[in-house]
């Protein structure tokens, strides 16, 4: 009967999960929150629907293994070593202050040492599901804010290790320091044995397994490391999800990591739902109601706090006040991760039960209420630099001048691997520049080389005002940022009807909504790309050059909407594989106009005008390699040349319409 009964919590579970995750993805809201509020609707305390939550709770655990390990899956060494002062100076900075404040608020209100310790754990972590996801929808995750917001939770994600150690032993501190000092020295042991011997033998197994060519067999061998690290950790007294997340760290270093994530993330996606409608059932909505006013001080109290500790952390790494007030609006939530510390914290005495119902109605309404604050930190972020007067841009007095004696110039917003490669040619070219860059860091640097950057947001109406674009000829926008890149040009668009604006954007899809807004030229990234491959492969096929280049200038005349009916023509050189020349031969199609309409091979002297020789035409798809005497060329014949390089040069020339 228990497994029935289980059964139909599944099937109920599941049943109310579908309509309630539809709503949410229709709503744009990440499927965590449509989770969360699954379990609160169906579970003991609010419908009943099911009656004993403590009845999934086994497949809830496996699902918090397997979201600890992909989460350990998707981090990287290299990805830490990018980020780094990221990472290292906001996410400790940001960790740290927020456990040491939330302990001292804790303290207040009659609390011991220990537990206040552990409610900062508790606050100091962020949802890194939920805001990745909000970010990523909203196109936000490379702007500046999205880039700084993510390495904070890249270091929280990381400082998990250390928090689930830390748990036992604050539970246990009155065993005395020896006590302590053991089990920490155990924990630690442990987790090094893991890295260690994991490290060795993973990759070794997994090559092993590889060239068996099993794809269940791969699959079975990455969900044993998964669960036979839980399960060492737990025999250690440890966490299961602890062993998870190091086996995740461990595999995500070898060259299959990727493959790994692949194959875990279906079964992450389904037991991860089980592990949020879990923990939504154990929220008890009589006592939220009973304790309305407490639940409400506290949470608005963590969202503030921890808002006003995470954008201190970035104002620190020298961000603009906008990005600082942004991106500590977007990490004021609790995350999942707080949640499995409670569970870990909670059976050892670290949080009773009123505390724990006061923790998950405060983690909880924080997370539903992410959505709405990220959407509405953009105008949050540019009232509170209004009313506090701070500068949107950061000019030094002696460069006011400078900038007010700028005519005709270009505005560069974004100094990354494009703007860059832009003022080098305008530098080169002579033509006044100035650069917008919302990274201090990378303002520091490209000053050290005398460029005229500034550190401001490209995207606001004060910071373009300030470096003159009513009296510029054109402002590109150089950054990663859709939501940036279409604000900023509707703003530009409003203060110069005149300047010609100038948007790389990463796809297609944001052409026509950018132009709208007032974009001259929209160049994608995704079509540029498309295009340099269909061109290369293209000419490794002998399609001749010239086809090949009129045929993408016109795609780019056409605003790239003819890339789909694209047609070439149906050239045949099959025949002439067997020269094997390809690196010495050209295909060129005679253009009209051409000297050479109306001639032959003959006639044209080529091979002593040019140095290269017609080794056949092809005509109507035919390959013609012994013209008859009366052969002439025409427009839309193909010439094979063969020759040197710059002999191919000269003599494609000949074949060309007359400049």
């Amino acid at each position: 009967m228990h497994e029935l009964t289980l059964l139909r919590d599944l099937v109920i579970l599941v049943a109310v999960a579908i309509p309630v995750v539809a709503v949410a993805q229709r709503l744009r809201v990440p499927s965590v929150v449509g989770f969360l509020v699954t379990g609160v609707a169906i579970g003991p305390h609010s419908l009943g629907f099911i009656q004993d939550a403590a009845s999934v709770s086994g497949l809830a655990e496996l699902g918090l293994i397997l979201l600890l390990f992909t989460i350990g899956l998707e981090l990287s060494v290299s990805r830490i070593i990018r980020l780094g002062r990221l990472v290292l100076q906001g996410g400790a900075v940001q960790v740290a202050a927020t456990i040491a404040t939330t302990a001292g608020v804790a303290l207040i209100v009659a609390v011991t040492p220990q537990q206040a310790v552990f409610y900062g754990a508790l606050v100091a972590l962020s949802s890194t599901a939920i805001v990745l996801k909000i970010y990523t929808d909203r196109g936000e995750l490379d702007s500046s804010h999205g880039r700084v917001a993510m390495a904070i939770l890249l270091f929280q994600d990381i400082s998990v290790v250390p928090l689930m150690l830390l748990v036992p032993v604050l539970a246990g501190a009155g065993e005395g320091i020896g006590a302590s000092a053991r089990h920490v020295g155990v924990s630690l042991a442990v987790v090094a044995t893991l890295i260690v011997v994991g490290r060795a033998a993973v990759p070794w197994v997994l090559q092993k397994v590889v060239l068996l060519r099993n794809r269940e067999l791969f699959t079975l061998s990455i969900v044993f490391f998964a669960l036979g690290a839980a399960y060492v950790t737990a025999s250690s007294g440890l966490s299961l999800a602890l062993g998870a997340f190091i086996a995740g760290l461990v595999i995500a270093e070898s060259e299959y990591g990727v493959q790994a994530l692949s194959d875990v993330l279906p079964f992450r996606d389904t037991f991860t739902g089980i592990f949020f409608i879990s923990v939504g059932m154990l929220l008890d909505l009589g006592f939220v109601l009973e304790h309305a006013g407490l639940v409400l001080t506290i949470t608005v109290g963590v969202f503030f706090g921890k808002a006003i500790i995470a954008g201190g952390a970035v104002r620190l790494l020298k961000r603009s006040w906008q990005v600082s007030v942004l991106s500590g609006l977007g990490l004021a939530q609790v995350g999942e991760f707080s949640f499995i510390l409670a569970m870990v914290g909670a059976p050892l005495g670290l949080l009773d039960a009123n505390g724990y119902q006061l923790f998950l109605a405060m983690s909880v309404i924080t997370m539903l209420a992410t959505p709405f604050v990220i959407s509405a930190a953009g105008p949050i972020a540019d009232w509170f630099c209004r009313v506090t007067g701070q500068p949107a841009l950061e000019i030094l007095p002696h460069e006011e001048q400078a900038i007010a004696q700028l005519h005709d110039h270009v505005i560069i917003v974004g100094y990354g691997l494009n703007g860059r490669n832009l003022a080098r040619t305008l530098r080169g070219a002579g033509i006044s520049y100035v650069i917008l860059e919302g990274n201090g860091q990378t303002v520091l640097r490209a000053r050290a080389e005398h460029e005229p950057i500034y550190f401001g947001d490209g995207s606001r109406r004060d910071v373009l005002e300030r470096v003159g674009i009513e009296r510029a000829r054109a402002v590109v926008f150089a950054i990663s940022s859709p939501s940036e890149e279409r604000r900023g040009v509707a703003i530009a668009r409003q203060l110069s009807p005149d300047v010609r604006i100038v948007v790389r954007t990463r796809y297609v899809a944001a052409m026509e909504e950018l132009q709208e807004l007032g974009a001259n030229d929209v160049v994608p990234e995704e079509f540029e790309t498309s295009l340099e491959i269909f061109a290369r492969v293209l000419r490794l096929y002998g399609v001749p050059s010239n086809v090949i280049d009129r045929e993408v200038q016109t795609v780019r005349d056409e605003h790239y909407e003819m890339f789909r009916r694209l047609q070439l023509p149906d050239l045949q050189l099959d025949a002439l594989k067997h020269f094997d020349v390809h690196t010495a031969l050209e295909t060129i199609e005679v253009e009209g106009g051409a000297r050479a309409i109306g001639e032959n091979p003959t006639s044209l002297n080529l091979r002593e005008e040019t140095g290269v020789t017609v080794i056949a035409v092809i005509r109507d798809s035919v390959a013609l390699y012994t013209p008859d005497p009366e052969f002439r060329f025409r427009p839309g014949d193909t010439v094979v040349l063969i020759g040197d390089r710059e002999a191919l040069r000269r003599g494609a020339q000949v074949f060309r319409a007359a400049a």
